[in-house]
């Protein structure tokens, strides 16, 4: 067995790990840490994990692993860098400290960075973009859940060059409340959030920094606080210089998502769930894409639904790490969610 430990277990992010650890073939949980928490049950914060025994301790309790997963707010990460991967061989940090590729767009997008010599050896988590790279990647850096969305959604019109850097892209996500994490706030309380379509980054959302690294694009991004808990849906609005036909569009996604194993296209179709939606794949790695061509506007709309705690974090980190290790990509991931199902 691998032993991995979790850095801030009892937030939500880490909680989905210690979920997915627990079911893992490959890993054997070693520790969780919590400053807030030591020496209680995970169970006690993580109601769903009441039947694991497992204890959180305090950060400096943390001990060598083979794996650590880190599930801290920004800027944590950047400061322990060191200390963490002298603990493990491999470090898998699911906030933004290593998602971007060089210093100046941390300086642009965040506030700096204190550890960049750190940064040409993180790779960026989303198999489906950068399967090669992780393999055998020793400091992974699972991407924002806005940005995989919207990077699922988009990419196989770059693959097929039917989208490139001069075309124009406008890009709606909706989000539910777990993205705010576990802290929340007052925007987060049930009162406020309830029944709510609420833009909270109308521009100039940081993920759209990784958009921009990894995809090569430009885009207009806004992202809208909506009522539900779990989700990221990203509606992509793309005008094309040539507007292809739709044959050309299904061969693009079908191209870029055959064989991929946590992809499903969602297009059109018969029946309630026609395009990707939040609700299908709650609880899931599962990702929908799917595309609706706009002849009259010569504009083809992207859809992408991902469950943002999964897809769009701890899923993401988990089949990273199972790509850098060598272990079978669905390991720990085949659930395949629930329906009916409330709001997700």
């Amino acid at each position: 067995m691998t032993s991995a430990s979790v850095v801030g277990g009892s937030g939500f992010t880490g909680g989905e790990v210690l979920r997915l650890l627990a079911g893992h073939p490959e890993f054997e949980i070693a520790q969780t840490t919590s400053r807030e928490y030591a020496n209680k049950t995970v169970g006690s914060v993580h109601p769903n994990l009441r039947g694991l025994d497992l204890r959180f301790v305090a950060p400096d309790g943390l001990e060598s692993v083979d794996v650590l997963f880190v599930c801290t707010p920004h800027g944590v990460t950047m400061e322990h860098i060191e200390a963490y991967r002298d603990l493990a061989g491999t470090v898998v940090d699911l906030s933004a400290d290593f998602r971007l590729p060089d210093a100046a767009l941390y300086d642009t997008w965040y506030d700096g960075h204190v550890a960049p010599e750190h940064l040409a050896d993180a790779e960026y988590a989303l198999p489906e973009l950068n399967r090669e790279n992780l393999e055998g990647a020793d400091l992974i850096a699972s991407g924002g859940c806005n940005a995989t969305s919207t990077i699922l959604g988009l990419k196989p019109l770059v693959d097929a060059d039917i989208l490139t850097p001069d075309d124009r892209v406008v890009v709606d996500v909706k989000v539910g409340s777990s993205e705010g994490g576990a802290g929340g706030g007052a925007a987060s309380s049930h009162p406020e959030r309830s029944g709510v379509v609420r833009p909270y980054a109308p521009t100039s959302h940081r993920h759209e920094a990784e958009i921009e690294a990894y995809l090569g694009l430009r885009v207009s991004f806004t992202v809208h606080a909506v009522d539900m808990v779990r989700g990221s849906a990203a509606t992509c609005h793309v005008y094309p210089e040539t507007m292809p036909e739709t044959k050309d569009l299904w061969g693009a996604y079908r191209e870029t998502y055959d064989g991929e194993p946590f992809v499903r296209l969602v297009a059109g179709g018969g029946g309630v769930y026609r395009y990707p939606e939040p609700k299908a794949v709650a609880g899931s790695n599962y990702a929908e894409v799917g595309f609706e061509r706009d002849e009259r506007n010569d504009r083809i709309v992207a859809f992408s639904a991902i469950d943002n705690m999964m897809k769009g974090s701890a899923g993401q980190a988990i089949h990273a790490a199972n790509v850098a290790l060598g272990f079978e990509e669905r390991a720990g991931l085949d659930f395949s969610g629930l329906h009916p199902v409330g709001s997700p």
